[in-house]
């Protein structure tokens, strides 16, 4: 992971977003705890922050409280979906760094998503599961 982070850092990126960074609650194979997570979690955050390169924290909702600190803004794919996007709201928001947020529904659905998210502060747009180009932002 060193190395990838340098091969960032060598091609001028400003941040990273490492994924996969819940393990812990899926079944790898490897028996990860929690507390496994989290120090991985704050290794990849103190290595990305040595290269200069903010870093951002992809889901693990539920370790969110113990990551604020060491990472410097957030990324969530389909908290609506899950319910799960004022699980951000004393962490990172009441941090004042930025909670970005991609959801994989259908068009019309946007209303209801930027119901919930645009409240929050949440920087939400709709995609497509394809990751095409295609992009609806809250109005």
């Amino acid at each position: 992971m060193r190395r990838r982070l340098d091969l960032a850092a060598s091609r001028g990126c400003d941040a990273v977003e490492p994924d996969n960074v819940d393990g812990y609650t899926n079944d790898t194979g490897f028996g990860l705890t929690a507390a496994d997570q989290l120090d991985y979690n704050r290794f990849i955050a103190a290595e990305a922050h040595k290269r200069g390169l903010s870093v951002g924290l992809k889901n693990d909702v539920d370790q969110l409280a113990e990551l604020e600190p060491y990472f410097d803004w957030a990324l969530n794919e389909e908290c609506f979906t899950y319910d799960e996007c004022a699980r951000y709201r004393d962490n990172f928001l009441a941090a004042n760094k930025a909670v970005f947020h991609a959801e994989y529904v259908e068009p019309g659905r946007i209303a209801d998503v930027c119901a919930v998210t645009d409240p929050l502060g949440l920087s939400t747009l709709v995609k497509k599961i394809e990751l095409d180009a295609f992009r609806l932002p809250c109005p």
